[in-house]
């Protein structure tokens, strides 16, 4: 299995003003997978789509090798979930949510959940109704890591929780991962975050994926460069232009380009422009410059 989740031709329609329309994803087993989007982009639809949770419209999509919707039943057995908004019985403890969860799941590891509890520092009597935010984004993960699965779905897992939460959260994930060797499929919209924890990343924009690719091919391969000179036209271009603005002094422009490499200085030969400079993107440049692009119909 070359892939943990496998998506073609996925689509989905709400109401008049937002679909997904032909969405393929490949995420690859045992990566840590980012999937990227601004606010309302489709994220938390495209994951309830992958688990089954909304009927589709069209497409196929494969968790695990499991046919969904056919084969979900299997493929959660070994998945876990961690919803962008809590999903527990607020009157249970946390000693009862723990119990109420390991019933469901034939790979719970009891042991394991009581080192996630006590390292995390939930008392077992406390009811989750009266757990603070940090506290249950505590319990939803060491939910979803004592079931042991081999696939874990993190839908915003961090967002709201202070810096000290977040990063025992993202501990916890990441000390699994490197014991298992399990898939991560995270989305978020704090790029910094993702950054410094993902191997692959996804964007998705308006219910369409703007880029997939891995972390080191979407950073490397998008670049500001300055330029002296500004050729009118852009033709038969070995890179993609995602921005192009003119310099507030003299007559050059500063780029924006996607799938650049340093000999593509040649490209601007024989023309009255020359690369002045090339500068490497943070991962949130590099975002950020694919949805402005992808608005403008370039990419």
């Amino acid at each position: 299995m070359s892939n943990a989740i496998e998506v073609r031709g996925l689509s989905y329609r709400a109401g008049r003003s937002f679909e997904i329309s032909g969405l393929d994803l490949n995420v690859p087993a045992g990566s840590i997978y980012g999937f990227l989007g601004p606010n309302g982009a489709g994220k938390t639809t495209t994951i309830r789509l992958l688990l089954a949770m909304t009927r589709r419209l069209a497409g196929e999509v494969r968790l695990l090798g499991h046919d969904v919707p056919r084969e979900v039943a299997q493929a959660l057995a070994r998945t876990g979930y961690v919803p962008e908004r809590p999903h527990l019985y607020p009157a249970l403890t946390v000693a009862e949510s723990l119990r109420l969860h390991a019933g469901f799941f034939q790979r719970w590891d009891a042991t394991w959940a009581d080192q996630l509890q006590r390292s995390f520092g939930l008392p077992g009597d406390r009811p989750v109704g009266s757990l603070s935010k940090g506290e249950a984004g505590k319990l939803l993960i060491l939910l979803a890591l004592a079931q042991r699965p081999e696939l874990l779905i993190l839908d915003e897992p961090t967002d709201g929780l202070d810096p000290m939460v977040r990063r025992d959260v993202l501990t916890a994930v990441l000390d699994y991962v490197a014991e298992t060797g399990a898939t991560v499929f995270i989305s978020s919209h704090l790029v910094h975050e993702l950054e410094r924890m993902c191997d692959w990343v996804g964007v998705l924009d308006h219910g369409r994926l703007v880029a997939e690719m891995p972390i080191q091919s979407f950073k490397s391969g998008v670049k500001r460069i300055r330029l002296t000179g500004s050729p009118e036209h852009v033709e038969d271009a070995p890179f993609a232009v995602l921005s192009r603005m003119a310099e507030p002094l003299g007559p050059g422009e500063t780029w924006v380009v996607r799938g650049w490499r340093d000999p593509m200085r040649q490209y601007f030969e024989g023309s009255n422009a020359a690369v002045r400079d090339v500068v490497d993107l943070d991962l949130e440049e590099v975002f950020v410059e694919l949805l402005r692009s992808s608005r403008q119909g370039e990419v």
